[in-house]
């Protein structure tokens, strides 16, 4: 592919409105952009998605910028990469870091997709020149207020963000402005066995789904919730890599699975993840981490795939921030976003303000 130069840009940016969870509230979005140059000077971008500390994963923007700048970057040369699936497989022999991992990645893609002349949805086999937009409202966020508004901007899908013990409510509240069929809730992962019975009774309010109820990588629980629930189980922070979603899917761990891009280490392994739940009749949907338009552009690309029926948390650009690093930003028309035809992501970098957000850099050459 013949790579010239990497570079990682650290960046700091305000969300227009903080965004709380059960671990806290992210009022700054820290985040690592990459930028993939060649010998003709074709660029491809990537961002690392993990958060500045680890209440989603073990990662953080530090452990991502130091895998990135002291173990993946300075050994890629070594590598014969051809293909951006060759970033993948060399990257197995490190341990975890998958969203580094993807962020690397991610960039290759992009140029790889630019060589190619063809936009990354082809590339990747999209078959969807738009897809249905999510939206995920936080617990700070106004029901009343704000689901009336995403649902008249045609939003398909609404997500809440829940205390625990209180989710009836707030659901019931939610209720009486979108269809329940629409309506799922987050749990996190914070609940255990003894709230099983707890669980149970909120079958009756007909959600669209829940998700990640107990901790990651308890298949037997989420497995034992979901034969007595009609209300479909979708797995979020228990699926870090294909292998997971098999196993998920053998103990019949849920009903749907969120496929995260930097969650599960890249591109290709969110593809497989893709092609797997497709064989086994299992829906799912792309999930979203608080990204810039760069990582946006990369999900709407992956959820162009056949088997992203359910509408993911890919939402307007304009819903996170008050200016998004790329041009023109994510737009939502009657609650659908357009699948760029353009090559590669399908969307140019705002480098002057890319400039204004930037806290660090790191340049490698390759010689």
């Amino acid at each position: 592919m013949n790579m010239r130069w990497i570079k990682l840009y650290r960046y700091e940016m305000e969300l227009v409105h903080p965004f709380r969870t059960h671990a806290g509230i992210v009022r700054m979005r820290e985040g690592i952009l990459v930028q993939v140059v060649d010998e003709h000077n074709r660029e491809g971008w990537g961002e690392g998605v993990a958060f500045t500390t680890p209440f989603y994963t073990h990662e953080t923007v530090q452990s991502s910028w130091d895998m990135l700048t002291e173990h993946f970057i300075p050994v890629l040369k070594q590598w014969n990469i051809q293909h951006p699936t060759d970033i993948a497989r060399h990257l197995t022999i490190f341990q975890g870091n998958q969203m580094a991992k993807a962020a690397m990645e991610a960039a290759v893609w992009d140029l790889y997709a630019k060589q190619q002349q063809k936009s990354l949805s082809k590339l990747i086999g999209g078959t969807k020149g738009e897809i249905a937009a999510g939206v995920v409202l936080g617990l700070q966020d106004d029901i009343e207020k704000l689901l009336p508004l995403y649902k008249e901007a045609g939003y398909r899908r609404f997500k809440l963000k829940v205390q625990k013990g209180k989710e009836r409510n707030r659901l019931e509240l939610a209720s009486r402005y979108v269809p329940t069929d629409e309506l799922m809730f987050d749990g996190n992962g914070a609940y255990d066995e003894q709230d099983m019975d707890h669980l149970l009774s909120l079958d009756d309010l007909g959600l669209m789904m829940i998700e990640q109820p107990f901790r990651p990588g308890d298949y037997y629980l989420h497995a034992q919730l979901q034969k007595r629930m009609k209300t479909p189980i979708c797995l979020d922070e228990s699926i870090e890599s294909y292998n997971d979603a098999d196993q998920a899917l053998r103990f019949q761990s849920c009903q749907v699975i969120n496929i995260k891009i930097g969650r599960v280490g890249g591109m290709t392994e969110a593809i497989r993840i893709h092609h797997l739940c497709a064989s086994k009749g299992v829906p799912v949907w792309c999930g979203g981490m608080l990204e810039t338009g760069i990582s946006r552009a990369h999900n709407i690309a992956l959820a162009s795939l056949s088997n992203f029926t359910i509408p993911g948390d890919i939402s307007a650009s304009n819903r996170y921030w008050h200016k998004d690093v790329i041009v023109p930003e994510v737009q939502l028309i009657k609650g659908m976003i357009h699948v760029p035809h353009r090559n590669g992501i399908g969307y140019d970098v705002n480098k002057a303000f890319l400039s204004t957000i930037t806290t660090d850099v790191y340049f490698h050459e390759f010689k």
